[in-house]
């Protein structure tokens, strides 16, 4: 397991009426948690590689649909690779210095709590390629559909 990333299960408590979930207690966490993203991505869409050099960490968690979450420790090379979301409800926590994204296998809605808020006039957010030879070959997809800075990086 890649240093620092926590994979944190997901209790889910059902009964007739639907289900409640405890997605963050900031005590179980190495840092507390400033602000909360959320974004809808339709299938075959990748966001990232992205990583920041300050230390910003974020929470994953996928609310709805099923998205491919791949982190790459930029020292060791390391990588990891979970499908979370419908059928496998776990949070994952990413240390920020590790390169992390994700793929939405389905269409989603994607949480991430982060340890840092975003400041538009100094981000500490870089990229690296979703198709570097280190994790090219942990997506489902080969074509994906990039946002335009993801896109001017790729290789």
């Amino acid at each position: 397991m890649i240093e620092g990333l926590l994979r944190i299960p997901l209790r889910v408590l059902e009964d007739e009426r639907g289900w409640f979930c405890e997605l963050r207690r900031d005590s179980a966490l190495p840092a507390p948690m400033t602000q909360t993203n959320l974004s809808f991505s339709r299938a075959g869409v990748v966001r990232g590689l992205h990583y920041h050099e300050r230390g910003q960490d974020d929470l994953f968690a996928c609310l709805s649909g099923t998205a491919r979450v791949v982190v790459l420790d930029r020292e060791t090379g390391e990588t990891f690779v979970e499908d979370i979301g419908d059928d496998n409800r776990v949070a994952l926590y990413i240390p920020g210095r590790h390169a992390h994204g994700f793929e939405a296998l389905t269409d989603v809605l994607f949480c991430y709590h982060v340890t840092a808020e975003y400041d538009p006039t100094d981000p500490d957010e870089h990229t690296i390629p979703w198709n570097d030879p280190r994790v090219a070959h942990l997506w489902s997809t080969s074509t994906p559909i990039l946002s335009a800075r993801d896109a001017a990086v790729a290789s």
